[in-house]
This record gives C-alpha cells, structure tokens and sequence, in this order.
C-alpha cells in the first residue's frame, strides 16, 4: 500500500506543479485553491508512504515522478522544448526511479 500511496503523492505533485502556473502568481482564486489542495494532499500521501518506505528512497520517487510527470505535461501542453537531450535525460530518471524500487 505504501507504494500506491508513493504513486499518489508523485500524481498530486504534478498536479501542484502544473497548477502553479495555472494560478497566474496566485491571483486566479480556483486554480490557487486547487493547487493548494494538491500540496496538502501530495504532502499527506508522501508522509503515508514514509511510514513503511526509506525516506530517500520515497523521497527520491516523489520528486521523480514529479519531474517527469511535470516536463512531460509542459511538453504536451505547454509547448516546452522536447529535445533529445531532454528526453534522454527523463529516460535516466526514471531508470533511476526504477532501480531504487528494486532495491526498497
């Protein structure tokens, strides 16, 4: 269970960093809300998760998720830069993500 509540965490935090933006500098009231409300929610889920997993091990998962989940949404939604490089790079991530499942 802990790692269904890693994955959430890791999806809420996409949904923060992604709302980040929509809230224009926090002045677009829903978007802030809802972006605040995936933080506690991202935040609440992780300390789930940290229960029964290594702290760097969640941790490094977490933000994992994160940084790929979140560059793969600016790609497909917000025009960022898709390179080779920069895919290359997710690929090293989530390799990285991966071998750290294996050894937790």
């Amino acid at each position: 269970m802990a790692w269904v509540y890693l994955l959430a965490a890791g999806f809420l935090e996409i949904g923060w960093a992604v709302g980040l933006k929509m809230t224009d500098g926090f002045t677009r009231p829903l978007a802030s809300v809802l972006t605040v409300a995936c933080m506690i929610a991202s935040f609440g889920f992780l300390s789930l998760a940290l229960r029964h997993l290594p702290m760097g091990t969640a941790y490094a998962v977490w933000t994992g998720i994160g940084i790929v989940g979140t560059t793969l949404v600016g790609i497909w939604l917000f025009g960022d830069q898709a390179s080779a490089m920069r895919l290359g790079s997710i690929a090293l991530i989530i390799s990285g993500i991966v071998g750290l499942k294996l050894v937790a």
